[in-house]
């Protein structure tokens, strides 16, 4: 599996002294529909874009941004496009990511969606979350190999650390930083399980009468997902820097 990291260029040079594939976090749709960069070194070659929508990005015209994206990406060398639209699907949208996949399906470069996009742009590898708090990680694999086919899956390998109340009838725990777990293990020390399921470690405890169920990925969980994703035939995963920074020496070890 080609494992991609994204970063933002200030930090950039610490996630090269481990891979030679960042996804680069330094674009977005501005508000009038226009392509822009932040803070990119105008030395910056490889890798993947990373494109934002943001709150305010709208596409006005999709022939014209796909045109910016593509000069883009031929002055840079890009391989290809990560979509980080986190804005409602919408026609324009969807219109410049469809124009945008044939170009790069002619020229041999890979777009990346996110899943609400999997049905609408063919041409596009489908980014399917591995941060699960429920069911299994290889039944999701499978049925969504059976929506969009195997060979177009790609791994959006998210950091899960996430705190249940028990019972949890929403299914919606409290996000956690690395730092607050952190504490709360080094003030609970509890006794800490591996979830074959969710691929991922798990710990309970009760606080003022009210139980707790901790769901979280280290480094051997995240590998392990890997795996799995390799032994399905998934061929790409995207980390996202500041998630894993703690733990990159384990996840590319040969590059150090």
């Amino acid at each position: 599996m080609q494992i991609y990291l994204a970063v933002t260029p200030d930090r950039l040079r610490q996630a090269l002294a481990y891979t030679d594939r960042p996804a680069h976090v330094a674009y977005r749709v501005s508000s009038d529909g226009r392509l822009t960069r932040h803070s990119l070194l105008a030395a910056t070659r490889g890798g993947l874009m990373v494109l934002g929508d943001g709150e305010q990005g709208a596409v006005r015209d999709a022939g014209e941004l796909c045109r910016e994206v593509w000069r883009e990406c031929g002055n840079r060398g890009y391989g290809g496009l990560v979509a980080d639209f986190e804005g409602p699907v919408s026609d324009a949208r969807t219109a410049f990511l469809c124009r945008l996949g044939e170009v790069f399906a002619r020229n041999r470069r890979q777009l990346y969606v996110p899943e609400p996009y999997g049905r609408l742009v063919p041409q596009a590898r489908v980014l399917i979350s591995t941060a699960l708090s429920g069911g299994t990680l290889r039944q999701r694999v499978e049925e969504a190999a059976e929506s969009y086919g195997m060979e177009r899956l790609a791994f959006d390998l998210q950091r899960l650390r996430m705190d249940f109340p028990l019972p949890c009838p929403s299914g919606e725990g409290t996000p956690l930083t690395g730092q607050a777990l952190a504490s709360m293990m080094e003030q609970r020390t509890p006794s800490v399980f591996y979830s074959r399921d969710l691929c991922a470690k798990y710990f309970t405890f009760t606080q003022e009468g009210e139980g707790h169920f901790v769901l979280f990925d280290d480094g051997d969980t995240i590998l392990r997902k890997i795996r799995m994703g390799q032994e399905l035939g998934v061929s790409f995963g995207l980390l996202q820097f500041p998630e894993v920074e703690d733990i990159l020496p384990q996840l590319f070890p040969r590059q150090r």
